[in-house]
């Protein structure tokens, strides 16, 4: 069997409203994207989430096959597909609302024999690890990934649907030291951790699990957190239509450079606490280009491998 990544979250289609009143629907949803844009870079990928058999669920899995992620046995078990309602501002950042329900399938949970106890990592995140029943079956899918796959995180916070930040915040740290690498906003930490240096927070984050925690800033760039010290990235000037999914298409960059570089896997963990600066840099100067590219056109659309090069 080829190895992949497993992606553990949520589906859903995303109602972009814009400034001028216009609007129109895409498919999207945090774990989603993260998933599109590993298959984007031709990572086999498989995405276990929760759709409904309707048109939006179809739309969804039309998306998703298009740039050939798998869905897990079971992902089609819900009874409608969530909407993620981004209303854009003059700059084209989002706000969100939501309509959603959400649950592991079962053949994604520990101990089924379709899970991923074979995948080279496994990522999760954003609403998929907070709203309940499908929260505590990620945290027992990470649990258990620990022992064959790296693990990933990106908390990708809406505090419209997650809750008061004092309740979240415990609940994100647990999460984060079961992970071995975690990609978070400086925004995400702002609300977190308001008044806090957002790079104080991942240095701390960093001293427990994780081999790298990775802060971006939009479009100033990313700062990493590893033994080896800390990393700036830059990221290149482009003119933004919106932000919906930068941050998914740099978390599945961040997965892919560090699939790049033998890094994902169990038996690779010693090698991913030891990586160097200069391989965290290139890493991360590719999650830059990647997050600009999607940023410069509409909706979580994010590169293909050829865009960005090999």
């Amino acid at each position: 069997m080829s190895a992949y990544v497993l992606a553990v979250g949520e589906a859903l289609v995303d109602e972009v409203r814009r400034p001028d009143g216009s609007f129109a629907e895409h498919p999207g949803g945090s774990i989603a994207n993260v998933a599109l844009t590993l298959g984007r870079l031709g990572r086999e990928v498989r995405l276990a989430t929760w759709l409904g058999a309707d048109a939006r669920g179809d739309l969804v899995r039309g998306w998703l096959a298009e740039s050939g992620v798998a869905l897990v046995e079971g992902s089609d078990g819900a009874e409608r597909t969530s909407v993620a309602v981004a209303t854009l501002d003059d700059d084209g950042s989002a706000t969100y609302d939501f309509d959603l329900t959400w649950q592991v399938p079962a053949a994604a949970l520990p101990g089924a024999s379709s899970g991923g106890s074979d995948a080279v990592a496994v990522h999760t995140g954003s609403i998929a690890a907070m709203l309940e029943p499908g929260a505590g079956q990620v945290r027992q899918v990470l649990e258990a990934a620990r022992t064959t796959s790296t693990t990933t995180y990106d908390p990708n916070a809406r505090p419209a649907i997650m809750g008061p930040a004092d309740e979240v915040r415990p609940r994100v740290e647990a999460l984060v030291q079961l992970s071995d690498v975690v990609k978070v906003s400086d925004e995400d930490l702002g609300w977190l951790y308001p008044g806090t240096d957002p790079v104080a927070v991942a240095r701390e984050w960093q001293r427990g699990t994780p081999a790298l925690v990775v802060v971006t800033f939009g479009g100033k760039g990313a700062v990493a957190v590893s033994d080896a010290g800390e990393v700036e990235a830059v990221a290149p000037r482009v003119e933004v239509v919106d932000t919906v999914g930068a941050g998914d298409s740099f978390m599945g960059a961040l997965i892919d450079g560090l699939w790049e570089h033998g890094l994902l896997g169990a038996d690779r963990r010693d090698a991913l606490n030891a990586v160097g600066a200069s391989t965290v840099q290139q890493v991360l100067d590719r999650c830059c280009a990647v997050a600009a590219i999607t940023v410069s056109r509409a909706g979580a659309n994010p590169p293909r491998r050829e865009e960005v090069g090999s």
